[in-house]
């Protein structure tokens, strides 16, 4: 490869791992043109699915500031470079691997972080991005729904406390009143009582 070729393979690498979210490396020997065709369009928008030649690949590892990508860059390589969900994305390449064993998923980067072949099958087993949202979305049509029977029901007991005062009312009139009748009629009582007394007094003097 001609200098200017290889300068613009690696800056074309270097970009793909710039404007990824995640990038998984694999070994493609022995699959068919037809089936890594097929593996691509498994991965749909989540991933583009580029055939690297090693050292380049490690050339451009290395400007980006990837390291230990150097023992994984051995034989025919392949890097799914993911720009959309990246469970998503694992789970295409882990079911892809399960149908097609001649693809071995070696490891990858997420985040900065190095992932090893095992994590990547963990992250295969998460649940994505769909799913979590569906989750959500049903969540609150919950929360909402409950909170629509509530403010439904607020009316209808109103309602009903409204009658039971009524009710109450109209077999004890002083309900409505405060209980003030019985008050009254006490301060009534002191009231006529009150010049007895005064005549007592008055009297007590002259009897002496």
């Amino acid at each position: 490869m001609a200098r200017p070729e290889r300068t613009a393979a690696v800056a074309e690498i270097v970009e793909s791992f710039n404007g990824s979210a995640a990038a998984v490396l694999t070994e493609y020997r022995g699959l068919t043109v037809k089936e890594l065709q097929n593996l691509r369009r498994s991965l749909g928008e989540n991933a583009n699915y580029a055939v690297v030649k090693n050292t380049l690949a490690k050339i451009a590892a290395n400007e980006v500031g990837i390291s230990g990508f150097d023992d994984l860059l051995t034989g025919p390589t392949a890097i799914a470079f993911i720009q959309g969900d990246v469970v998503a994305a694992a789970k295409g390449l882990r079911d892809f691997a399960k149908a097609n064993p001649a693809l071995v998923i070696k490891g990858g980067i997420l985040d900065g972080k190095q992932l090893d072949a095992a994590e990547i099958a963990k992250l295969a087993d998460l649940e994505s991005r769909e799913v979590l949202l569906a989750k959500v979305a049903g969540a609150m049509t919950a929360t909402l729904s409950q909170a629509l029977y509530v403010l439904n029901a607020l009316p209808s007991q109103t309602a009903r406390l409204a009658a039971a005062l009524q009710e109450k009312a109209e077999n004890d009139p002083s309900v409505l009143a405060g209980g003030a009748g019985e008050p009254a009629a006490a301060s009534a009582e002191e009231v006529t009582e009150a010049p007895a007394d005064a005549e007592a007094t008055e009297d007590a003097p002259a009897e002496a």
